[in-house]
């Protein structure tokens, strides 16, 4: 049985798709880029603020499928631009210190003008 995510403390879906989606133990995220949730508008021009902003989007999501970050297992990140990878890095290892796989590739464009976006996957245990 599969159980739509949703929250108000992240962006609503800007399409037909949900915020994420629990299956089983398993949760699969929607990409999430530096869009406010209150707002709707994108915060920050760095990738700095922007990656941080994606941090938060991504922590109410996982929160509201009774996740953290140390259940991640997997991530996919774009960046419009290779050359922020180092800045990008610098925040994300903030937020993923359990260190899941990873995949990070350049696009030649994403939603709304972002920087960054970053979609999760995650293993939810009983506790």
């Amino acid at each position: 049985m599969k159980e739509v995510i949703s929250t108000n403390n992240a962006p609503a879906a800007v399409g037909p798709y949900s915020q994420a989606v629990k299956s089983g133990n398993l949760l699969f995220s929607s990409g999430q880029i530096a869009l406010d949730p209150a707002s709707g508008v994108l915060k920050g021009e760095d990738i700095e603020t922007q990656t941080g902003q994606v941090m938060q989007n991504i922590s109410a999501v996982l929160a509201a499928s009774g996740a953290t970050f140390d259940d991640v297992v997997k991530t996919t990140c774009f960046l419009a631009d290779i050359n922020d990878f180092a800045e990008f890095n610098a925040v994300y290892a903030k937020y993923f210190t359990s260190k899941p796989a990873r995949s990070c590739v350049a696009v030649s464009a994403l939603p709304k003008g972002a920087l960054v976006e970053v979609e999760v996957t995650a293993v939810i245990e009983d506790r």
